[in-house]
């Protein structure tokens, strides 16, 4: 998708994202858009206005905004007295409801991603069961390092595979930010269920020392003194997902990790990531991020 013939009319695909639905209703316009992989998506908008309200109310997915220019007298209702202003940021959860008054011209960068983009990062990068944590609703917060990281998503083309996939890489580090800066416990959670902490630890480093084998429900029922019926309930409740659901996911990222590190044949990636052969692990590496990895290879470097 070429960025530069978009129009005020939205692309389609894009209309299942509920922010984006509620700028195209305002009188914001479309600088710029791009699906980058991964369910992940961004758009630079510009407004021109004297006071407009825009209401953004359970949208059902994440928004990252980041201030690019102006802003100086937007307001949120239920956070009087705080402006925005460039470089200035909002995290904006899949279950907030939030009124804006618009009262002067800004530019603007938004990425949209599902709740889901934090489970596996709460389970590696935080040590914690993705239901015990959430997005914060954050109006108007300073972050240098991932409003650079905005910055360099603005300044990436984002045009053909390589280049969207560069763009999906800075996405990803952005969340990773986001996820260590403004994640929360959720009030009133109720952990019920679910594996011991130690448990989980020790589930998820055996899977990582053991990605270049077959793994099976029988032997993760084993590493958790557990049965088989009960490891797989319990394990969707600790990781988030199901056992096997997991195991491909981290598949795919130790992949995109050698890939980037290492100059490693691709037949090796293949077994050290546990796949039965170069073209099984051809196959679900473009199933998951949009091209075979030795495009993938080619483009970050």
């Amino acid at each position: 998708m070429d960025p530069t013939a978009l129009s005020a009319t939205p692309p389609g695909d894009a209309m299942q994202h509920a922010v984006f639905r509620t700028m195209c209703g305002t009188d914001a316009q479309l600088e710029r858009f791009a699906w980058l992989g991964d369910g992940l998506a961004v758009a630079v908008w510009q407004r021109q206005t004297d006071e407009h309200e825009t209401v953004y109310s359970q949208p059902g997915h994440h928004t990252l905004s980041c201030y690019l220019g102006g802003g100086y007298r937007v307001e949120r209702s239920d956070v009087p007295g705080q402006f925005g202003g460039p470089q200035r940021l909002c995290s904006l959860p899949d279950w907030h409801e939030s009124r804006w008054m618009v009262r002067d011209s800004l530019r603007l960068l938004h990425l949209y991603f599902m709740p889901e983009h934090f489970t596996r990062r709460a389970v590696l990068e935080l040590d914690r069961e993705p239901r015990e944590l959430m997005l914060q609703d954050r109006t108007y917060f300073d972050d240098p390092a991932l409003a650079a990281l905005c910055q360099s998503l603005l300044a990436a083309p984002w045009q053909g595979a390589d280049q969207l996939l560069r763009a999906n890489e800075i996405a990803h580090d952005a969340l990773s930010l986001l996820l260590h800066g403004q994640a929360g416990l959720r009030p009133h959670a109720v952990r019920k269920g679910g594996l011991a902490p130690q448990v989980r630890r020790r589930l998820a480093d055996w899977i990582e020392a053991h990605l270049h084998e077959t793994i099976s429900v029988g032997r993760l029922a084993e590493v958790a003194c557990l049965s088989e019926f009960h490891l797989v309930r319990m394990f969707g409740l600790s990781f988030g997902m199901p056992p096997a659901a997991w195991i491909a996911a981290r598949r795919i990222d130790r992949a995109r990790a050698l890939l980037k590190a290492a100059a490693l044949p691709l037949q090796q990636v293949a077994e050290d990531c546990g796949y039965a052969d170069l073209a099984h692990f051809s196959h679900r590496f473009k199933a998951a991020v949009g091209v075979p990895p030795g495009r993938y290879r080619l483009a970050l470097r």
